[in-house]
């Protein structure tokens, strides 16, 4: 999927950097932040097509970013990992509208694939 822009908002600056080493190969263009108001400052900056988002973090957390996100950037698909997972985060999370939410430890080959069914344009039909 080339040319599509990532970002990645989690405090654990080894899961940025080991979705970048996973996704830029392919063509992505991902920029990693610990922190979401670098982030947002970011997005005001620059279209991107993904934001991926842990959900617990100092500052605004992955519900907060998720909102932001909705709010000011209906477009961008937003998806959220936490290594805190559960039914009562999991429904908060759909019902802000996440485009998809996955598990700590993340499964970079189900996280692709999950990034690249939204970035297809569905077919006609």
């Amino acid at each position: 999927m080339p040319g599509f822009k990532v970002i990645v908002i989690d405090d654990e600056k080894i899961v940025g950097q080991m979705i970048k080493v996973a996704m830029e190969p392919e063509g992505y263009l991902v920029e990693t932040f610990l922190n979401a108001e670098p982030a947002f400052a970011r997005l005001r900056q620059e279209k991107f097509d993904v934001v991926i988002t842990d959900l617990k973090m100092k500052g605004a957390d992955g519900m907060e970013v998720l909102r932001t996100v909705k709010t000011a950037y209906p477009e961008v698909k937003v998806i959220m990992v936490t290594a805190f997972a559960s039914l009562d985060s999991a429904v908060e999370a759909m019902k802000g509208r996440v485009d998809g939410f996955f598990a700590k430890p993340l499964k970079i080959k189900e996280l692709k694939e999950c990034i690249r069914k939204l970035l297809t344009p569905a077919e006609p039909g």
